[in-house]
């Protein structure tokens, strides 16, 4: 079946919108709230919507670092609190209530849910996540618990650890 413009779902027609502003500026971390409405209105993918749907989304239900009411996807990231959004990548914070059984909720749209020509931004979508994530190890000395590595040992530095215990606990007595 051929989905057409306007017959697919809100939450995959916002994370097109949010995925073409991306592309479309990619030195831009996130966008506003009113920024990926004007971009639904400017490609017709506000079509048919009822007003008020659209503020509903940005807000809560596809914003994975937000607590969830109804809807529980994880499509959007919140970038500081009551700030721009941008598109959820794997490895952000999502509130645990955003799971369903155990198993993540939706957080890009199926290829046969959007429009052939969107379909290109699935693998767009997989190289910019690739292209922005973190890497994966961190720098030994970058670790706050590391760096504490022998602070304090000029406490017992003229006893042994057990005498220097010992010590502590009879003038504790």
């Amino acid at each position: 079946m051929q989905t057409t413009q306007t017959d697919f779902m809100l939450a995959d027609r916002i994370w097109v919108a949010v995925a073409l502003l991306h592309q479309a500026l990619p030195l831009r971390e996130d966008f506003s709230r009113e920024e990926i409405r004007e971009k639904l209105r400017q490609t017709g993918l506000m079509e048919g919507l009822k007003p008020g749907s659209v503020a509903a989304h940005l807000k809560e239900h596809l914003v994975a670092n937000v607590p969830p009411s109804t809807g529980k996807y994880r499509m959007l990231y919140e970038t500081a609190p009551g700030r721009n959004l941008r598109l959820f990548r794997p490895g952000d914070f999502t509130y645990a209530t955003r799971f369903q059984k155990r198993k993540p909720s939706k957080s890009v749209p199926r290829l046969d849910e959007i429009p052939t020509e969107y379909r290109t931004l699935l693998n767009w979508y997989e190289q910019w996540c690739r292209d922005h994530s973190e890497p994966a190890t961190v720098r030994y000395e970058d670790d706050p618990l590391i760096k504490l590595i022998g602070s304090g040992k000029h406490i017992w530095a003229d006893e042994h650890a057990d005498e220097y215990v010992n010590n502590l606990r009879r003038e504790d007595v």
